[in-house]
């Protein structure tokens, strides 16, 4: 919403200053930063100072601390030089007194609230402007709650302000109850300062003069003074809900709380190790932890030095886009095979570049997500392994939003689509992890804490539910055994996986290239064209049909590679029975709506022999609810598949799923590979129980893709007769995928 007074204030700005300082704002009453940069410029003018800038940075401090150590009444020296202070004042939602020129009554009671929001008021008393809480003035800092912040956070943040304002390289932080980047930087000078260091020294990093320090500084109960009030404001800065001051049983029970949440020994005191999980992303970097990250290849003799030095979980990458950079990134042959041979477990990590915001969109999270899925499939990993798809940069809130929320959208929702069996995960800053986990589209965080300088990371506490904590690069092992890692700590929320399906002894199916799609269009159409000419009875064309089939062509690959059989298969069977859906198809259709809801639905009022059926075959693949009720429960306790084990028998459960096999072509294609493994396994449940044969598989011969899609149809000589015409399609699909494969 527009105000009025910080129009006039931009108004002011533009007018007097707008020629001289190399800019102009928008005049749309509404505060922002080039609004504080336009009057950080006119302040740098009106102090003499040439070389003008956005930051209020040393030079500007500087000059108006010689200048002018209190502006007042009597100390302001031009009436323009106070209406800059007096927009400032309405920017940040103080009066500012009409921006008339003088430092009036107005003025100087808004300087004395302000103050006293800063917590600097008894440092600052009156309503004179200081230097500092000038600086403070000039940005979009906030020195009240907003945005439902803390009130306890803002009393530490007052506190700090207040007690460290004098210190030379201290400046005024918010007050808006919200932990941040500042306040954790302040946090760090504050020990600094109470460990002694000068200013010049302090630096707000948390390098080894500081870690000394702390080394002998553990606070426990009974532990009083600033020491005190410093750890408990750092676990009130880390989400813990304890009392900010002295160090009481009630402070003892929430370390112990946070300790056993970040795999710390617990001792309920606050000993270094301790101090530096509150204080910094990658706490204490010489903690030993249990599981890692690589981008080499464990041999034999890497897989003994890790588990030598107490590793179990190692991750490693599901590709690698580089054919020269890296090259051992991806997962090699034969690795997953040498960690589980030596007791280890691996979890999978997906990224390419990654690197910075404009990777990101929902296009890129379904490349991203497909690939994955196909990457570890054909790498052996078994239902239910998390995938952790990077952030690998410093992504700002406003880039979460924008980009990387909508990208893990798009991952969820793909797999789903494919109806995969494995979990999302996300590696990433804190904020990153917590925000995409909050939205429900990963459901563990492996932390990049190493990067303690993202944004991302300082002022934020560790996502709750974080699997792995990146501290510390290592180098582990000697000889053929030296490897470089990245040490993380486990929280034991992901296992990650120590047995894997073995390599296939063939090249599984891969996507469709498109430049083929006229080819096999021609192919394909043509055959069925010569042994089904096109009747009216068939409610679509040949080809509308192929194109809807291949328009899935990711959800057929993914499920071929996943249960190692041929994609053409599951192409030929669903190509032959859509080619086949006619006008009786559509009316059993009907005739299921009517018998479960009592209704004939709008498309089946004017069709002949429209009759009452509890189930009927329909869907792109010509499928009776009842047959993928019993498929997929079939696959689901062969661990094909997860899901709910469903009764054919019940109306209810038998209506839904064949709804989604008429609705969803997605389903009833992923369901196509399912039946043909019930098929294969005898049709348990149909009243033409068969004898059991090997399940579809990578090499399977014609006889066996012959006996498969008979079954599919049915009993009989027309079945029969089908699957032989059957197989020349299969032939046609095949060469395509073989081509796809081999190049």
């Amino acid at each position: 919403m527009a105000d009025e007074m910080v129009l006039r204030a931009q108004q002011f700005v533009n007018k007097t200053y707008g020629g001289r300082i190399g800019m102009t704002v928008q005049e749309d009453g509404k505060t922002g930063w080039n609004t504080m940069y336009a009057l950080t410029r006119a302040l740098q003018y009106e102090l003499g100072i040439t070389a003008l800038s956005n930051a209020f940075g040393p030079t500007t401090l500087s000059t108006l601390t010689s200048k002018y150590p209190k502006l007042n009444a009597s100390t302001t020296p031009s009436a323009d030089f106070c209406r800059i202070i007096q927009s400032a004042l309405y920017c940040k939602g103080y009066d500012g007194g009409e921006i008339d020129g003088t430092y009036n009554s107005r003025v100087q009671t808004a300087m004395a609230k302000l103050k006293a929001d800063m917590g600097v008021d008894t440092v600052y008393p009156g309503g004179d402007l200081t230097p500092k809480v000038f600086k403070g003035l000039l940005n979009m800092d906030a020195y009240v709650t907003v945005n439902s912040g803390s009130d306890a956070i803002r009393s530490i943040q007052q506190w700090l302000n207040r007690r460290y304002i004098n210190r030379r390289d201290f400046y005024i932080i918010p007050c808006d109850g919200h932990h941040s980047r500042d306040v954790a930087k302040s946090m760090l000078f504050a020990i600094q300062y109470e460990l002694g260091m000068a200013d010049g020294t302090a630096n707000g990093v948390f390098g080894p003069g500081t870690q000394a320090g702390l080394r002998n500084h553990t606070v426990a109960v009974g532990t009083t003074g600033t020491w005190a009030s410093l750890f408990t404001a750092a676990m009130i800065l880390n989400r813990r809900s304890v009392p900010f001051g002295n160090f009481t049983g009630d402070v003892k029970a929430g370390v112990e709380a946070f300790q056993s949440f970040v795999k710390l020994p617990v001792t309920g005191i606050g000993d270094f190790q301790t101090w530096a999980s509150l204080l910094v992303s990658y706490g204490d970097q010489s903690r030993k932890g249990t599981a890692c990250d690589g981008v080499t290849m464990i041999t034999p003799a890497r897989a003994q030095a890790l588990k030598d030095a107490g590793y179990m979980y190692i991750g490693r990458y599901l590709y690698n886009p580089s054919t020269t950079s890296l090259p051992e990134k991806e997962i090699q042959p034969g690795e997953l095979a040498t960690i589980k041979q030596y007791g280890l477990r691996c979890f999978p990590i997906y990224q390419t570049w990654a690197r910075s915001v404009d990777y990101y969109s929902p296009d890129q999270g379904t490349i991203d997500c497909r690939n994955a899925v196909w990457k570890a499939e054909e790498h052996g990993f078994m239902a239910g392994a998390r995938i952790y798809f990077a952030v690998d940069y410093d992504a700002v809130d406003d880039e979460v939003t924008s980009h990387i929320l909508p990208y893990f959208r798009s991952i969820r929702d793909i797999m789903s689509k494919l109806e995969s069996p494995y979990r999302i995960g996300i590696y990433g800053p804190r904020n990153v992890c917590s925000r995409v986990s909050a939205a429900g589209f990963a459901d563990a965080s492996f932390v990049s804490d190493m990067s303690s300088g993202f944004s991302g990371n300082l002022g934020y506490s560790m996502p709750e539910n974080w699997a792995f904590d990146q501290i510390a690069t290592k180098t582990v092992g000697s000889g053929a055994g030296a490897i470089e890692i990245d040490n993380n700590i486990a929280s034991g929320r992901d296992l990650g996986q120590g047995d894997f399906s073995p390599a296939p002894a063939q090249k599984l199916d891969v996507r469709f290239d498109g430049s083929y799609g006229e080819a096999l269009k021609k192919e394909a159409v043509d055959y069925m064209r010569s042994v089904r000419e096109d009747e009216p009875r068939f409610i679509y064309t040949k080809e509308e049909c192929l194109d809807v089939i291949m328009s899935y062509d990711p959800v057929l690959t993914s499920w071929a590679r996943r249960l190692r059989m041929r994609k053409a298969l599951i192409q030929t069977t669903a190509f032959w029975e859509f080619c086949h859906y006619d006008i009786k198809d559509l009316a059993g259709a009907a005739g299921v709506v009517w018998y479960h809801t009592a209704a004939i639905p709008d498309w089946g009022k004017d069709l002949p022999g429209v009759t009452k059926l509890r189930d009927s075959s329909t869907g792109v693949a010509k499928m009776f609810g009842r047959t993928a009720i019993l498929a997929r429960n079939n696959s689901i306790r062969a661990g094909l598949l997860e899901g709910t084990i469903l009764d054919p028998g019940n109306d209810s459960e038998l209506f839904a799923t064949w709804d989604r096999v008429r609705a969803e072509n997605g389903f009833c294609l992923a369901t196509v590979p399912h039946v043909q493994i019930w098929c294969a396994d005898g049709k348990a449940g149909d009243p033409h129980e068969e004898t059991r044969k090997r399940r579809p598989a990578l090499d399977y011969t014609d006889s066996e893709t012959y006996e498969i899609l008979r079954r599919y149809q049915g009993w009989g000589t027309v079945a029969e007769a089908d699957a032989r015409l059957r197989m020349p399609l299969y032939a046609i699909f095949e060469k395509y995928n073989r081509i796809m494969r081999e190049s």
